[in-house]
């Protein structure tokens, strides 16, 4: 119970990182609750007319009367919901593929070339990420829907998306670019290799961590967006997942079973894929490659 080193008890952190953890976790397990409860309703308990302490207790406690899983069958099978999780895995993956391709090749040249704008050109991309994302919203319409005629299609939506999330992603792709010691490419290039195959074969190898980093942001940057989805997409049939979530919970609806249920389902992906890239988000994958 006490530090050989500083004498002092560790019992009251425990206890404050613990009231901490709680603290956090709670919300999320209401919202599991709200969502196995097989009810539309934000209670998960009823209160009788003069409830005890431990009645009020029961109705604050995370805990439904009786698991159901008919929210989740339901907001897949009665609600086109299904359709707007399609939609958004479209978009995302699309967005995560051209987004990390496009800021790969950006990022490289940004790191190994010199040519005339390159400090402008990085400059740009970081004045743009000063802005707040709404900023855009009007530009981009007229663009996109009035001049290209992409409203309400998933890609156009990919366009927008790749475009915001690109200048980040340069930035972080060209500062792990540089870490990368240009003598493996001097020894390449002295075997005769091209500078398209030392990119393919020597740089975004070593450079895993970074590009799922990248992919990652990329792809939880479109998969998690509403405004710009809501803007753009005016038809049911196109919606993401998170612009139909907000149908669920409006003016006109409270079915709350479905929208927590649907935010479960909406999460996985997202966990599943962090789970998945994981194992490349460690950093020195280049030590060694060079002899000091």
């Amino acid at each position: 119970m006490f530090s050989r080193r500083e004498g002092v008890p560790h019992w009251p952190l425990h206890v404050l990182l613990t009231g901490f953890t709680v603290f956090t976790l709670y919300p999320i397990l209401w919202v599991i609750s709200i969502a196995f409860s097989g009810k539309q309703s934000l209670a998960i308990s009823t209160l009788p007319a003069e409830p005890t302490f431990m009645d009020r207790v029961r109705a604050v406690t995370p805990w439904p009367e009786e698991w159901s899983g008919a929210n989740f069958v339901d907001v897949m099978t009665k609600q086109p919901f299904g359709q707007w999780m399609f939609n958004s895995a479209v978009i995302a993956l699309g967005t995560t593929v051209v987004g990390v391709f496009l800021a790969c090749t950006a990022a490289y040249a940004f790191s190994r070339f010199k040519f005339p704008g390159q400090r402008t050109g990085m400059m740009a991309f970081l004045v743009s990420q000063m802005f707040p994302g709404t900023l855009m919203l009007i530009p981009l319409y007229i663009i996109l829907v009035q001049w290209l005629g992409l409203g309400s299609s998933r890609f156009g939506l990919m366009i927008v998306y790749a475009t915001t999330s690109i200048p980040f992603s340069v930035w972080m792709l060209k500062g792990y670019f540089d870490t990368i010691p240009k003598d493996l490419e001097e020894a390449a290039l002295i075997e005769g290799a091209s500078v398209g195959k030392i990119f393919w074969t020597i740089i975004l190898p070593l450079a895993k961590p970074a590009v799922a980093v990248t992919a990652l942001f990329s792809f939880m940057t479109a998969w998690n967006e509403f405004i710009l989805a809501a803007t753009f997409m005016d038809q049911e049939t196109m919606y993401t997942a998170p612009v139909g979530l907000r149908f669920f919970v409006g003016g006109f609806s409270q079915q709350w079973g479905y929208f927590a249920a649907g935010s479960i389902i909406v999460s996985v992906p997202v966990v599943v894929l962090f789970l998945f890239l994981q194992k490349y988000l460690v950093s020195g994958l280049t030590a060694g490659s060079v002899k000091g």
